[in-house]
């Protein structure tokens, strides 16, 4: 039996795991030290194209449970998520979800191996669910998992950049 994708697929026959996906990038540092950056989630506009005004709430800092607020940008719309940390393991690999824990939508995942004298960083994203707000077709979805890819990609280019700009300069 073969199934037909359509990219006008109705909503409801849409899966979101078929738009996940994952980047990686070697980047010129231990992974403790990435995951200092990368758990700040203050620093994320350093490199993301796309997200803003990060913080964690008062309180707060990069363990499990924790709650943050950002602002995010695309296609000309701005608006602000709250999200919730659901993996703080030191110089291993951080991640939360957009929404909570509990019912959230997107995941983002960073995932640290160490390599050489530095390290290997993979940033994955996955819909835990579908939702009308992130579209209602297989072709908005694909869109914005396209858009969420170059996102990504920029985001890895740009810490890598910074952290060989970081060894490079004189202390």
């Amino acid at each position: 039996m073969s199934i037909t994708v359509s990219e006008n697929d109705p909503f409801d026959a849409l899966h979101a795991a078929d738009f996940a996906f994952a980047r990686r990038a070697w980047v010129d540092a231990a992974p403790g030290r990435v995951y200092e950056l990368i758990s700040d989630v203050s620093a994320i506009s350093r490199w993301s194209p796309n997200a803003g005004d990060v913080a964690f709430d008062p309180g707060a800092g990069p363990w499990d449970g924790a709650w943050f607020s950002g602002r995010n940008h695309r296609d000309g719309k701005e608006w602000t998520s709250r999200s919730q940390i659901v993996h703080a393991d030191p110089g291993a690999g951080f991640g939360f979800v957009v929404g909570g824990a509990e019912n959230g939508i997107v995941r983002w995942e960073w995932t640290l191996t160490p390599q050489g004298r530095g390290t290997v960083v993979q940033q994955s994203w996955k819909l835990i669910r579908l939702d009308p707000v992130l579209g209602t077709t297989r072709a908005e979805l694909d869109a914005l998992r396209r858009y969420m890819t170059n996102s990504v990609e920029t985001t890895l280019t740009a810490l890598a950049q910074w952290l060989a700009e970081e060894r490079s300069s004189p202390s």
